[in-house]
């Protein structure tokens, strides 16, 4: 489960950043979760609620937003998102995709007092 080293580091990032900021608490966090990024959201939350004990973010709470897949058809140029794992354009049927979006994990907002 990669998922609690996610969350470690994500917790230290929020350390950081509220000590730059003086902060005391963190508040929220949200995150965006690619559906290609290999991140399993329900685990990311259960290694978050266990490690957060004890941490600036211990009352904090986690927002997760999961993106889907977002491609663009190197055939009809056609830009699209896929709620499946099905890597065909919906427009012309082509499987030359590339992918735009939905790969990555990123921390979006982080409000801190």
């Amino acid at each position: 489960m990669h998922e609690l080293s996610i969350i470690i580091d994500l917790v230290a990032l929020c350390e950081k950043n509220a000590k730059e900021q003086n902060a005391k608490e963190i508040e929220s966090l949200e995150i965006k979760i690619g559906r290609l990024s290999g991140v399993e959201p329900h685990y990311l939350e259960s290694a978050y609620e266990f490690y957060k004990k004890g941490t600036i973010c211990e009352n904090a709470k986690l927002i997760i937003h999961v993106q889907n897949i977002v491609v663009q058809c190197n055939n009809c140029g056609e830009k699209n998102e896929l709620d499946k794992n099905e890597f065909l354009c919906p427009k012309c049927g082509s499987n030359k995709l590339d992918v735009i979006d939905g790969e990555d994990m990123y921390l979006m907002r982080l409000t801190m007092k």
